[in-house]
């Protein structure tokens, strides 16, 4: 799982793993540590978040800013750790990027973590507010937000 995990990130994520990949060991070590909190994740869906997942979530974030990154110069994303979340639970990790966490007042230079579990908060209440207008698609709702998000922040198309 960490190999593929890597793989997709080195592709998704090229602006910071051009300075060199993570390191697949402790990626594996990350991923097989934390397999009962992301399993519980996956079942789930954004609009369930709650205060009793804050802790959790938090820490998945700074054990996976750890565990991803760059193996020679150490920097650290928390977009990358979004991004690993989000392929690990897709239905309940939202994803982010610099514009997005910015327009939503969680941008992740300083505590990462708790900037992250706001942003899931934040989507948690959008996610309950547009879910009756969602007809049958087969995007989850943190999918369909992401996209809306990325269009408007990250692109400006809206």
């Amino acid at each position: 799982m960490a190999d593929a995990l890597g793989v997709l990130l080195l592709t998704w994520n090229q602006a910071l793993y051009r300075h060199g990949p993570p390191d697949s060991d402790e990626l594996s070590k990350c991923i097989a540590d934390n397999m009962n909190k992301i399993n519980h994740f996956r079942q789930r869906e954004i609009t369930t978040f709650s205060a009793s997942d804050e802790g959790s979530t938090q820490e998945l974030v700074e054990r996976f800013l750890d565990a991803l990154k760059t193996e020679k110069s150490g920097r650290k994303s928390s977009v990358a750790v979004a991004k690993a979340l989000h392929l690990l639970a897709p239905a309940f990790f939202p994803l982010w990027d610099d514009k997005i966490a910015r327009a939503y007042g969680c941008y992740y230079s300083k505590e990462p973590a708790q900037k992250y579990v706001s942003f899931c908060t934040i989507i948690r209440e959008i996610a309950n507010g547009v879910k009756g207008y969602v007809g049958d698609s087969p995007k989850t709702l943190v999918k369909l937000i992401d996209e809306y998000n990325y269009s408007k922040y990250t692109k400006g198309w809206i």
